[in-house]
């Protein structure tokens, strides 16, 4: 927990980042240096400077100042970090620092860390799934959509374009969440009849060694 709060205090603003060569403005908040030029360019042409933190305006634009000890603490906390490569799958957004992921968006086909998630989170066309690298075999490979339905007919997956003019149009279907239920409803009830029987013979087996021995 100390960790996650202590990077959140790492965090660029901007970029939603660990801070890379962090600079500070006049009014005390700090940016990556990149970031925080990005932004005052773009100001710069509509004629106004101001902090993207605490909207703190500028007569001119403001200069940047690096921030050596934020620097030195942001590389003691990366090198206590465990080796980001382990994960296997990094967000797709994090470009000066990588990142692991923790979910995957399949309307952008996109991995995302904590802090990307947020704003995905927040729309909700965005359709989240757990981390996975084969985003494609998430979509229909016929009209490129995600995968929403179950035809129960042709037990396959289906989107929403095969549901209502494809293929699989008037076909008995179920949402994926529906038809997931419904699997492990089965698979449960399979595993309760196998315990069943593997117990009765086992009672069967000890009987007949009872017999044996006596």
């Amino acid at each position: 927990m100390a960790s996650a709060n202590l990077r959140a205090e790492l965090e660029c603003s901007v970029c939603l980042n660990i801070y890379t060569d962090p600079v500070t403005l006049k009014c005390g908040h700090n940016f990556c240096r990149g970031c925080i030029g990005h932004v005052l360019d773009t100001q710069e042409r509509s004629g106004g400077y101001s902090c993207p933190e605490c909207k703190q305006r500028f007569g001119k634009r403001p200069a940047s100042q690096r921030n050596l000890k934020l620097r030195n603490i942001v590389e003691n906390f990366l090198s206590a970090q465990p080796d980001r490569e382990e994960s296997g799958v990094l967000c797709t957004y994090c470009f000066h620092t990588p990142v692991p992921a923790v979910k995957s968006c399949l309307m952008y086909e996109a991995s995302l860390c904590d802090n990307h998630l947020r704003v995905h989170s927040k729309a909700p066309e965005h359709v989240l799934c757990d981390l996975t690298t084969s985003l494609e075999n998430m979509k229909c490979s016929v009209h490129k959509k995600i995968l929403e339905y179950y035809c129960t007919e042709d037990s396959v997956c289906i989107c929403v374009s095969c549901r209502l003019d494809g293929e699989h149009q008037g076909h008995q279907v179920e949402t994926l969440d529906e038809a997931s239920e419904m699997k492990k409803k089965k698979l449960t009830n399979v595993i309760q009849k196998l315990t069943t029987k593997r117990e009765e013979t086992e009672k069967r087996v000890q009987s007949l060694e009872d017999n044996r021995s006596k």
